[in-house]
């Protein structure tokens, strides 16, 4: 599987529009060879380099098979299901490190499963939306970029 942007390449920088200091909207993605079997697709992102260890900014989940993308904000249109990230917040928190903390690496994460529902709980938090989907996992494809203050 191939998980890719037209806002930016992979190991690139993430455009300030779709982080906390521009409009804080999700950015375009696309992608390509989901197994056959997918039944389902969901799209996480997280920082690895937060302060307080991995910090989730986004899960969407229970999305179909058959969808080859997410369009530039996305977060704020769709009906699809979003999951509550750590900003306390359901949908999209773009990239927000501290001010002189370095460059933080973004992953954008898209897993293929052979679930077409994950069973969670109403409103769940990135990390229960991915708990839940790694029992169904069929492959998986990522996407990183950075960002700093």
């Amino acid at each position: 599987m191939k998980l890719s942007s037209s806002a930016f390449a992979d190991g690139a920088a993430i455009p300030r529009r779709f982080t906390c200091d521009g409009e804080d909207i999700s950015p375009p993605l696309q992608w390509s060879n989901a197994p056959e079997v997918t039944r389902s697709l969901i799209l996480l992102c997280d920082d690895p380099d937060a302060p307080a260890g991995t910090w989730h900014h986004w899960a969407i989940y229970d999305i179909p098979p058959t969808s080859t993308e997410l369009v530039e904000n996305l977060a704020e249109k769709a009906k699809m299901k979003q999951a509550v990230n750590d900003f306390r917040k359901t949908g999209y928190g773009g990239p927000c490190p501290p001010h002189g903390h370095g460059p933080h690496h973004y992953h954008f994460r898209l897993l293929a499963l052979s679930t077409d529902h994950l069973r969670v709980q109403p409103n769940p938090s990135c990390r229960q939306v991915e708990r839940e989907a790694r029992k169904f996992i069929l492959a998986e494809a990522t996407l990183v970029g950075w960002y700093e203050k």
